[in-house]
């Protein structure tokens, strides 16, 4: 007597291909915000420049001294003034070395922490005649054993006063073991 081979189940095979449909469009529909939300991130800011807005700076540059390297982080907080008639607009916050951080804040409001691969399209819209905090953390162990001595660093921020672009803060210490 010969053997007969089995019919293949459809239904099975049918069930089968369609879950595996099923997971690839539920995989793709999740992935199109995150693709999205992933390349708005890194995107800079378009701000147009505004004659009206004025940006007042009383110190660009500061000098923490000599620091320690093992007693935690140092900060410094920097005064942003819109003298001008019409809204200054603050955007594109980045440091120069993943060492430093920056944040914005005005009123209730703070910027999400930048460092120096964060820029991204958020702006900070400061009324007439107010004043914007921009706070810079420094971490002196980033760096490890090897960070000792004298460090600099820059932080920029872009602005629609077409007299002041860009802002940019100068950060010097002397890091010690």
């Amino acid at each position: 007597m010969k053997s007969q081979a089995k019919p293949v189940q459809q239904n099975s095979l049918l069930g089968k291909n369609k879950f595996m449909i099923l997971t690839f469009v539920a995989i793709i529909i999740l992935l199109i915000p995150g693709v999205y939300l992933a390349s708005t991130i890194n995107s800079p800011a378009e701000v147009q420049i505004n004659p009206e807005a004025k940006a007042v700076i009383d110190e660009f540059t500061y000098n923490w001294g000599e620091i320690e390297i093992n007693d935690g982080n140092v900060e410094k907080v920097f005064e942003i003034t819109n003298a001008g008639n019409d809204s200054l607009i603050l955007s594109n916050v980045e440091t120069s070395c993943m060492c430093t951080t920056a944040q914005l804040s005005y009123a209730e409001e703070s910027s999400p922490i930048f460092g120096m691969h964060t820029k991204s399209g958020y702006t900070l819209e400061v009324p007439s005649g107010k004043t914007a905090q921009l706070k810079i953390v420094f971490d002196p162990a980033f760096h490890g054993p090897s960070g000792v001595g004298p460090i600099n660093r820059q932080v920029k921020v872009d602005t629609n006063d077409p007299s002041n672009p860009q802002l940019n803060f100068m950060l010097t210490a002397m890091v010690r073991k």
